[in-house]
């Protein structure tokens, strides 16, 4: 039977996606881009925030009508949503055949069955040990990445998040399962690997009583096949020098993170519940800069938090003019229920919202033309994504891009180059975000 996959939200719901069709295919199903011709509809859903929440709805709502109009016998629901909302939503959309909370990735076969069978189907699990994984993922990025959940759930008590509740607490996976799927990943023909989690930099703390992401990021960077590895949301206030000096010393770790501070003003990290102060993000950030000179550095901004004055958002611009990230993002700030900041007094209109938004990448904008800029004559190593060829030239990434939230790098090349290969390029020219060059004519 044929079966098709919608994954929204995060990167972390992705790979959650990819273990599911991994399961699914294991079992025969054909796999297809079209869901007018599928038999069975999967959507892993995300409610991180009011627009993600709304998003997951009208796809549902939007996928419920091939049940009119296509082959569609069966409607399943996956993920955040249906772990947040239990009881609502399938009672506001009676399309829905099956639901699987977060924890309930390994019951999609069940849940395949049992709707195909004319049976409602739901399940909850109390939150595994063990996050659910599976090295026979079916990879869906298109590249020559992958992403790899080294943790599920989340700890922190931040009053503006729902993710503890509906991801439980954090869970490391055992590191010889992570290295095993990074194996599996290699030899699939993936070049990168990102690191995720809700917070990578607590690694190992519940399972081994210690941190253990630089071990991690050694016994990796073992693995032949792989050029790079990436980390992705690091709580600036658990970075440790550690496993800085293995950033620093390693090749195929990319100087490159992502450290989520949210805000800058103590009042309003404290607000937060955040576990960090002004001083100490202005500490870490100088302990990066210091021990790997060339990192690049970025993050992500809440603005419009509840009590939030002009003021304050006056110190998170001027902030940012003063660290300078390479790369920066910002959300308005969502009032989620269920979470203490909802509560709060002193909510900050939609309006004034937006315009702080864009303020902040105003001024980001010109603070990312300056570095990209700054760039120009440089030699860099990029991964060769693909050519456009109405342009002639070919589009890639250097250490400075994740992908989907970065930039790119575009080249020129003198001989023919394939997706997945490494080449250096020399930087001509720059733009806001993006960086122009040629490609030098040898191999990395």
């Amino acid at each position: 039977m044929k079966i098709f996959f919608v994954s929204l939200g995060c990167d972390k719901n992705l790979v959650d996606s990819e273990v599911m069709l991994g399961l699914v295919k294991e079992q025969g199903y054909q796999i297809i881009d079209s869901e007018e011709e599928a038999d069975i509809i999967v959507i892993n859903s995300c409610c991180f925030i009011n627009d993600a929440k709304e998003e997951s709805i009208n796809t549902i709502l939007e996928m419920a009508e091939n049940k009119k109009t296509g082959n569609c016998k069966a409607l399943i629901v996956t993920g955040c949503l249906p772990e947040r909302y239990r009881d609502e939503v399938m009672e506001e959309i009676p399309e829905i055949d099956a639901m699987l909370g977060t924890s309930s990735y390994d019951e999609i076969i069940n849940a395949i069955q049992k709707a195909l069978e004319g049976n409602s189907f739901v399940s909850y699990k109390d939150y595994s040990d063990t996050p659910i994984t599976s090295s026979k993922r079916v990879l869906t990025s298109g590249g020559y990445y992958a992403y790899v959940k080294i943790a599920e759930g989340c700890d922190n008590r931040c009053t503006y998040c729902v993710i503890p509740k509906i991801r439980g607490k954090y869970r490391s996976r055992k590191m010889e399962d992570i290295i095993e799927e990074v194996k599996s990943l290699s030899q699939q023909g993936i070049k990168e690997i990102i690191l995720v989690a809700q917070d990578t930099t607590l690694y190992g703390t519940d399972l081994y009583k210690e941190y253990k992401l630089p071990n991690l990021l050694e016994e990796l960077s073992k693995i032949e096949e792989i050029n790079w590895i990436r980390l992705l949301y690091c709580y600036p206030e658990e970075i440790k020098k550690e496993m800085l000096e293995v950033m620093r010393d390693n090749d195929k770790i990319c100087n490159y993170l992502d450290i989520p501070i949210q805000h800058i003003s103590n009042d309003i990290l404290k607000k937060m519940g955040r576990r960090t102060t002004k001083e100490t993000i202005i500490e870490k950030i100088n302990l990066m800069k210091e021990i790997v000179p060339n990192i690049a550095l970025r993050t992500t901004i809440i603005t419009g938090f509840p009590g939030e004055t002009n003021e304050q958002h006056q110190e998170v611009i001027e902030f940012i003019k003063e660290i300078k990230f390479d790369r920066l993002g910002v959300f308005t700030y969502s009032q989620e229920e269920d979470t203490p900041a909802a509560k709060l007094p002193d909510q900050v209109d939609e309006e004034i919202k937006n315009m702080r938004k864009d303020q902040i990448m105003f001024e980001q904008q010109e603070i990312s033309k300056e570095i990209s800029e700054g760039m120009i004559g440089k030699e860099l190593e990029v991964i060769v994504e693909g050519y456009l060829p109405e342009e002639q030239i070919y589009i890639g990434r250097c250490y400075k891009d994740a992908p989907n939230v970065d930039g790119y790098v575009f080249f020129s090349a003198n001989r023919e180059i394939i997706s997945g290969e490494f080449v250096k390029v020399n930087v001509t020219q720059a733009k806001e975000y993006d960086l122009i060059g040629e490609m030098k004519d040898e191999y990395c």
